[in-house]
């Protein structure tokens, strides 16, 4: 079975499970793991149940595929993603954000856990997206190009997209949240990288640090999906200043964050 028989018998499995057109997906990441609250439920779908579908290994990622209302923008939500480090292809992660486009959905609104590479950051900070860099060294559009998915060269002069951008710091600025704008790189994993490393991101223009999102973004593009993202700083990348950091503390930093995080998501989803 190609890349494009899977793609489509996942969302006829979904098409025939739920009777909704979505029209902007979410992928809850670390920092919005509790937003599926604010979402009206009307299915919620583990992942192992749908063909091809990998499944989610890490700790505060619970697997479910949620559709759903936010006031009158249908929804649906990943409850959870999937990452390079845990052994999964790039064109694996991209299959989910592929059957968004099969499903009819317009737009991805993006959440990560990032450390700070910017000394003007802080942990609890919410920062907006504005471009990444790829230093996984893999990507999801490598081998046969399927038409129905995507133009073969996407162009990715502006994977955020610039009017959700405005959108989100006009509601930010409203509410009373404190947004900061930034550059993301996305690396592998699963290990934390070294002093040298972080002196090196930064060097290169980075503001921030993950292992995910940005194989999702390159995927998105190629299906002209919108894309806004965010990341919530949970550590700081500081090589001169560098302290030990447990993944406890990521989640511990990530948790403060989420009721801001979600409220400015939530905001942006009702106002698009």
């Amino acid at each position: 079975m190609n890349e494009l028989e899977k793609i489509n018998q996942s969302a006829k499995f979904l098409k025939n499970e739920v009777d909704m057109i979505p029209e902007i997906g979410i992928i809850l990441g670390t920092g919005l793991g509790k937003f599926a609250e604010s979402i009206d439920i009307e299915k919620s779908i583990p992942y192992s149940a749908i063909p091809n579908f990998p499944v989610s290994t890490v700790e505060g990622h619970q697997g479910n595929l949620i559709f759903g209302r936010i006031k009158n923008k249908k929804v649906v939500a990943f409850q959870g993603r999937f990452h390079l480090y845990e052994g999964y292809s790039a064109k694996e992660i991209a299959l989910p954000i592929r059957v968004l486009k099969f499903l009819g959905a317009k737009i991805l609104l993006e959440s990560n856990a990032a450390g700070g590479l910017n000394p003007m950051f802080k942990p609890g900070d919410i920062v907006i997206i504005c471009d990444h860099i790829n230093l996984t060294g893999h990507n999801p559009l490598i081998g046969q190009n399927y038409e129905e998915i995507g133009v073969r060269f996407p162009d990715m002069s502006q994977p955020y997209d610039l009017e959700i951008i405005e959108l989100a710091e006009k509601i930010a600025l409203k509410k009373g949240i404190p947004v900061k704008k930034g550059i993301l790189v996305g690396l592998t994993g699963p290990n934390l990288e070294t002093k040298a490393e972080y002196r090196f991101l930064r060097g290169i223009g980075a503001d921030m640090v993950c292992m995910s999102t940005v194989i999702e973004v390159i995927a998105a593009v190629h299906a002209g999906l919108k894309v806004f993202g965010m990341s919530v700083i949970t550590d700081m990348c500081l090589p001169d200043a560098l302290k030990v950091t447990t993944f406890e503390e990521i989640l511990a930093n990530a948790s403060k964050a989420e009721p801001l995080l979600t409220e400015l998501v939530k905001n942006v989803i009702i106002e698009l």
